[in-house]
């Protein structure tokens, strides 16, 4: 029951950004978007030439899913913020292309679009890809819906992609600008070997490869193309996307939310047990 007077954000719990989000799986289709970004090369030069992202990449991967989780589990103010910082941040910085020296602004229009497209699009496919249900109509409701954060982040809504079709045609038009230059290696080799306590290195090589893998292998085929590193069979992924993410829905939700900075059950407090994430609730 919601708490009367109560802002529901700029999604609400009948939306389908407020059920998809709070599923765990979307801590491997965060690292696949990180691969995909890294693909296009004005893009992902405006990270490594900005930032030491391999000292402080986990700050950032932190950054970037306290962001997720204030504008969709957050009020109307807190995501407002969150989205002029966003802003504020990307008008500072500028890249420049080694090969023609040109210096250009990491919020070209263009370049926001791609970053924006690679997330969301890496969202919806890894949680239905791994037993997420989700009606084809639901998914194109996802992508209208994501034309709201887009807004946050500097981009005219009309320009962002709003279904599938035009979330493919999208990728089609982009695709010849892509390539996994230097600076995508660079973040493949980060994503394969993060640095880590010695202590930890066991365990990195144990479980985080394998997630990185799974993330890794979940991409388009032209992303395994242009990476030079095959990936299994797609009905072999689709079988290790769902038993991952059977074996993540395990754990139960409460324990996952405890997690700081807790978005949810913020978000549960403000507006009643009511608003509870849960993928049944979707098409009522």
């Amino acid at each position: 029951m919601r708490t009367t007077g109560a802002d529901p954000g700029l999604f609400g719990p009948q939306s389908v950004t407020w059920q998809l989000h709070g599923d765990p799986m979307m801590w491997i289709a965060g690292i696949r978007a990180l691969y995909l970004q890294a693909l296009h090369p004005r893009a992902v030069r405006g990270v490594t030439q900005n930032s030491d992202f391999r000292r402080d990449a986990w700050g950032r991967l932190m950054r970037t899913a306290h962001f997720v989780g204030t504008t969709t589990y957050g009020t109307t103010e807190a995501a407002e913020r969150a989205g002029a910082r966003v802003r504020k941040i990307h008008r500072r910085l500028t890249a420049t292309d080694p090969a023609t020296g040109e210096r250009y602004g990491v919020d070209e229009p263009g370049l926001l679009l791609w970053v924006h497209c690679a997330e969301i699009d890496s969202y919806l496919h890894v949680l239905r890809r791994s037993g997420f249900r989700l009606t084809d109509a639901e998914a194109d409701r996802y992508l209208a819906e994501h034309r709201e954060s887009a807004r946050l982040v500097g981009l005219d809504p009309g320009a962002v992609p709003g279904n599938r079709a035009e979330m493919a045609a999208y990728f089609d038009k982009v695709r010849p600008d892509l390539a996994a230059g230097p600076e995508a290696r660079e973040v493949d080799d980060f994503l394969l070997r993060p640095p880590t306590h010695p202590l930890l290195v066991p365990a990195r090589e144990v479980l985080w490869r394998r997630v990185a893998h799974l993330a890794y292998a979940s991409l388009p085929p032209y992303a395994h193309e242009l990476y030079g590193r095959p990936a299994p069979a797609p009905a072999t992924v689709t079988r290790q996307l769902r038993l991952t993410g059977l074996l993540l829905r395990c754990v139960p939700a409460r324990v996952r939310w405890q997690l700081p900075p807790k978005h949810i059950l913020r978000a549960m407090a403000r507006l009643g047990p009511g608003a509870r994430p849960a993928p049944y609730k979707l098409g009522r």
